[in-house]
């Protein structure tokens, strides 16, 4: 089914790469960009231009939309980032709440963290309050948690890959391996677009292990 899509962070990490992939399954999409970054946007996507973090600069353009992809987030988080996370994280994931409520979206895509994990508290107290906001205006939604995802630009952690294939191995570390493990730029992408062709009803929750599979999930079953 050819879904509608509209994609906040559209010019990312992560959104460049949506953009091509759904347009190229014939999806339409259409990607928000802030002001003088609307060359930023992919061919394959119309351009709206607004604040993230400000929803009454936007909303009203995403209808006809069925989907919302939700991608805006503080570059490269690290626990220094805290207060950016404040700024930018939690006010943008408020406003697309409020955005998909408003056009009535079927479906919200949401991209979370790993949790719970030792390190980036702070981090994942925004997310969290963002995976709350969601459940809280009851929507369906897809909430994807990856811990770290590799690519260009992304690439220090593979220096800890020995350390995961060791962890798993023992018994006591082997859950926390797999919920905190690193996933490719790739898998994330595929999950995304599943996640965009197989919406949840309720909401489901995709963690590491699902995103390298190309996506399942808990807690939520799949429409139709």
């Amino acid at each position: 089914m050819i879904r509608d899509v509209f994609v906040t962070g559209g010019t990312g990490y992560l959104g460049q790469a949506l953009i091509d992939a759904l347009a190229s399954r014939g999806h339409r999409v259409r990607a928000l960009a802030r002001p003088g970054s609307e060359s930023k946007v992919p061919s394959g996507a119309g351009c709206v231009t607004g604040n993230a973090l400000d929803a009454g600069t936007w909303a009203a353009a995403v209808p006809p939309a069925d989907t919302l992809v939700h991608l805006v987030g503080t570059p490269h988080p690290s626990p220094a980032k805290a207060a950016e996370f404040q700024k930018v994280d939690l006010p943008s994931i408020r406003a697309a709440v409020a955005a998909a409520t408003t056009a009535r979206v079927a479906h919200l895509i949401y991209v979370s963290v790993a949790h719970p994990a030792p390190i980036m508290h702070a981090y994942i107290a925004v997310r969290s309050e963002g995976e709350a906001l969601i459940a809280a205006n009851r929507l369906d939604a897809t909430i994807l948690r990856p811990w770290y995802v590799l690519g260009e630009g992304h690439r220090w952690a593979y220096a800890l890959v020995p350390f995961y294939a060791l962890a798993r191995l023992i018994p006591a570390w082997r859950a926390g391996a797999e919920r905190l493990g690193l996933v490719t730029h790739d898998q994330m992408i595929r999950a995304l677009v599943a996640a965009v062709e197989s919406p949840a009803r309720g909401i489901r929750i995709v963690e590491v292990p699902e995103i390298r599979a190309g996506l399942s999930g808990r807690g939520a079953a799949a429409a139709s």
